[in-house]
């Protein structure tokens, strides 16, 4: 499995020239080519959905296609977006990093997420926590990461989406066994007195913990989970606490870059393609949890029903969330100054 974490921008296209040349062409350009800016552990996933997507787009327009994929932490990826990397898509870890190419520049309308069904995402996944083999620890729920001597890997919050759902995770876990918001402020910022290291993203988080041998858990997303025990299965195992977050990574289109470069049609096609079966199936395959009945039921024993929250219900959605958490000066920065 290649856990590279090198953040590349890709070349556009070459462009066309020659009035001749254009003139022997039919009405769209024979070949296309697509940017996704994605997060970090989805780089295994749109490999092969690509590969399904340039076969379905030749068959229905003749045109080949060429999707190329930028990886890194959630926030991170947006920024890079609003400051100017040419994506035609987004599929980020949350909604609230899509948000901000809204409210950073317009390039995306304020109701992106009613284009496509389920709010824009095609599929789910939550948060697990991945211990070493045989769990000589002993971890089985968010309040092991608390007990002292406990070494906690996680990404940064301030760059990686997923980052923030574990921490919205372990939040509520302490919110409802303890009490109340002060509780859990207390609680998570006890984990995060066990976290060495901030990385900027999920899958330099697995890369810390799997090949650089650090810390005692890990909290990951579960697909990452699956994919470090089938890299890694004798050193690792992962196991589901007792309440965990139902994760929704959305995606969209750029509307000003693919307006700019002429791939609307391409781009929109490409991401209403994750809901056919085709695409649901794959999803699956690569661990994330699948929005499909067809998929949900084939993929059941390995994806079981866990008790999961959501956003909306815990935090009041993504702009409150981040506003409470995640903003300069908000809860995150508090606990971490203590350290």
């Amino acid at each position: 499995m290649n856990f590279r974490r090198d953040f590349i921008k890709f070349p556009f296209a070459a462009a066309l020239v020659g009035s001749l040349a254009l003139t022997a062409l039919p009405s769209f350009a024979q070949s296309v080519t697509l940017l996704n800016v994605s997060y970090d552990p989805t780089r295994e996933l749109y490999v092969e959905f690509n590969q399904a997507f340039a076969k379905h787009w030749k068959a229905k327009s003749g045109q080949d296609v060429t999707i190329k994929q930028s990886h890194g932490g959630s926030g991170k990826q947006a920024r890079s977006v609003i400051d100017g990397l040419d994506a035609d898509v987004v599929t980020l870890a949350l909604a609230g990093d899509v948000d901000a190419l809204h409210t950073n520049g317009g390039w995306i309308p304020k109701d992106w997420q009613k284009r496509l069904p389920l709010n824009s995402s095609p599929y789910t996944s939550t948060i697990v926590l991945v211990v070493r083999q045989g769990n000589p620890k002993n971890i089985k729920d968010w309040d092991d990461l608390i007990k002292p001597g406990i070494s906690v890997i996680t990404p940064n919050p301030k760059t990686s989406g997923g980052a923030r759902w574990n921490y919205l995770a372990a939040w509520e876990f302490a919110k409802r066994k303890y009490g109340g918001d002060d509780k859990a402020k207390d609680f998570v910022a006890k984990l995060y007195g066990n976290v060495p290291v901030l990385d900027t993203g999920a899958r330099g988080s697995s890369v810390t913990f799997a090949q650089r041998n650090q810390g005692d858990v890990f909290i990951s997303w579960e697909n990452e989970a699956y994919l470090l025990e089938k890299e890694f299965g004798s050193k690792v195992d992962f196991v589901y606490p007792s309440l965990s977050i139902l994760a929704e990574p959305p995606v969209t289109v750029v509307d000003k870059n693919v307006d700019k470069k002429g791939t609307r049609a391409v781009a929109e096609e490409y991401l209403k393609f994750l809901y056919t079966e085709e695409a649901q199936d794959i999803i699956g395959k690569h661990f994330y949890r699948p929005t499909s009945v067809k998929a949900q039921a084939k993929y059941a024993k390995q994806l079981p029903k866990i008790n999961l929250f959501t956003i909306n219900d815990a935090f009041g959605g993504w702009e409150k969330a981040a506003k409470d958490h995640f903003a300069d000066g908000a809860a995150f920065d508090q606990i971490y100054s203590r350290k």
